[in-house]
């Protein structure tokens, strides 16, 4: 008896160390209704994240963290907020800080606007760090329907999930870093539609420091997150950046319909 209860504790203890601490860090309120509904997508990517094993979640809603010892230990961290000249990557001395963790060999995934931000303040750093970023005036983001074909289906945030025509406002002209061999094209797309070209729109990076990148440039569109090829992406991505394995047949997601109408910001209606 004593043997098997060792063992349950061995396992168990075992099972607790091999969690790994997934920080995801939602903006406050941005644009209308249904737009941008960065606390709602979060709670939707914490709710299925913890559907899987080995991850450990912490939610962080409204923007950026007051305690930013909130970023201790953890294996990845996700940032869907506004980006751009108000980005909360780029104030108060932050990319320093982030500079530290990503030496660290932490993840980092950036979603939709969280892509964008100056090229002379942040773009340098988010080369680096997940391999791409979105520069005015070079990138460009028109709503469009378009369809989403799988760029490198042998990598192991392609499982599980298949190519799909959506409706976003997906940036592409992305900028990369055309001597960089360690990007690896995730999603693309053939845009704009009267002068199409492949354009990628998710990419991920395995860094030199051993941590892992990773941009998206779709979930303007709260709705979109009820495509389950769409939310099984971005969730393998997100364990991918964390290293934890992805299962062969992708990120575990069970949503109910009633949830992708919940926890929206207050925001007035568009007129």
């Amino acid at each position: 008896m004593r043997r098997i209860a060792l063992l349950a504790l061995l396992s168990l203890v075992s099972g607790q160390a091999a969690s790994k601490k997934i920080v995801l860090v939602a903006g406050s309120a941005s644009h209308g209704p249904g737009e941008h509904e960065f606390n709602a997508g979060i709670i939707l990517l914490d709710k299925c994240l913890r559907q899987n094993k080995g991850v450990e979640t912490v939610m962080v809603k409204g923007g950026w963290p007051a305690d930013e010892s909130v970023f201790d230990g953890a294996a990845s961290i996700v940032f869907y907020l506004d980006g751009g000249e108000n980005s909360p990557l780029i104030q108060a001395g932050r990319l320093a800080k982030l500079g530290k963790l990503m030496a660290l060999g932490v993840g980092m995934a950036c979603i939709h606007y969280a892509v964008e931000i100056p090229k002379d303040k942040g773009g340098p750093e988010l080369l680096q760090w997940i391999g791409g970023y979105y520069e005015r005036p070079y990138s460009t983001n028109p709503h469009n329907t378009a369809k989403m074909s799988q760029a490198s289906p042998k990598h192991p945030i392609s499982r599980g999930w298949k190519s799909f025509e959506l409706r976003d406002e997906w940036y592409y002209k992305i900028r990369f870093d055309p001597t960089d061999t360690r990007v690896t094209p995730i999603l693309t797309t053939l845009l704009p539609k009267d002068a199409p070209i492949k354009e990628t729109v998710a990419w991920a990076r395995e860094r030199e420091d051993g941590g892992r990148g990773f941009g998206f440039t779709g979930a303007h569109f709260h709705s979109n997150w009820g495509n389950p090829d769409f939310r099984t992406l971005v969730l393998n991505a997100i364990l991918w950046t964390a290293k934890i394995e992805v299962p062969k047949k992708g990120a575990k997601n069970e949503i109910k319909a009633d949830e992708l109408t919940q926890d929206f910001d207050p925001k007035p209606r568009k007129k």
